[in-house]
């Protein structure tokens, strides 16, 4: 499989981004993503940053996350700043989330966010989830149906997908120039009990791919060729079985080419 693929910068919470991207070059990703933290990124932080990504090869597939928050711009959400971020290291998308907004203010906030991203060349996808506010797949696509913005696209997590009731069929009907990167992982088929309960399951349960019982093979192939695969496996126990950032990225990378080449 030639997918380009990459490590989501949710599966080392605690580490810097610059030391994230060391972890994932010195692993052997050719690709991770970048977490944008408000309180502690600065323009020296963008350049240790960019320096590791220029020194490594590696490629910034996607920074997050942008929040959509009620009454919120620029200085709520932190839209511009982590646009000029992601222009700053070269990342190549956007993920953008709905928090307690309406359709409405978030079509156009979103909007707005795809028309800034577009000078830098930078993607803005819309990640939807049972707890925040833009919770279907359909619910996405209708936002970028709205907008038309030929940088807007819909962010498949596959456990999202399969905790608000998608399916595979759904996504392969999905318009391909939408589907920039998906993120990626294994879960039981059922699903937990209550929302709190699929809170943490997306925070702290996620498996490998392969280790669950998610249809992710049949979404692969439903995918298509130009798509990348991020793999968001949020782990309370790979954090606990691998403290150190480079071996857990290693462990990911390797259950991740065995699932995907066998």
């Amino acid at each position: 499989m030639d997918r380009l693929i990459s490590l989501a910068a949710g599966v080392c919470p605690e580490t810097g981004p610059a030391d994230f991207v060391a972890a994932c070059a010195a692993a052997g990703w050719p690709a991770c993503g970048i977490w944008f933290d408000a309180d502690t990124w600065t323009d020296a932080v963008a350049r240790d940053v960019r320096q590791r990504l220029d020194d490594t090869g590696l490629i910034a597939l996607d920074m997050e996350p942008i929040f959509v928050m009620p009454d919120g711009d620029d200085t709520t959400d932190h839209g511009d700043r982590i646009i000029e971020a992601a222009a700053a290291v070269g990342a190549d998308n956007l993920l953008v989330v709905s928090r307690g907004v309406d359709d409405a203010r978030f079509t156009e906030r979103f909007a707005e966010l795809c028309d800034a991203a577009a000078v830098h060349g930078i993607g803005c996808s819309i990640e939807f989830m049972a707890f925040m506010s833009v919770t279907t797949l359909h619910q996405a696509l209708g936002v970028l149906d709205a907008i038309d913005r030929p940088n807007g696209h819909v962010l498949i997590d596959h456990l999202h997908l399969a905790r608000t009731g998608g399916t595979v069929a759904d996504v392969a009907a999905v318009d391909p120039a939408r589907l920039s990167y998906v993120q990626l992982c294994d879960a039981p088929a059922a699903a937990p009990s209550d929302m709190g309960a699929l809170v943490t399951e997306a925070l702290d349960l996620r498996l490998n791919i392969g280790d669950g019982e998610l249809p992710v093979a049949e979404l692969i192939e439903a995918l298509p060729d130009h798509t990348a695969l991020s793999m968001e496996i949020r782990s309370a126990a790979l954090r606990n079985d691998f403290p150190d950032p480079t071996e857990r990225a290693r462990h990911v990378l390797d259950a991740t080419r065995s699932a995907l080449h066998g």
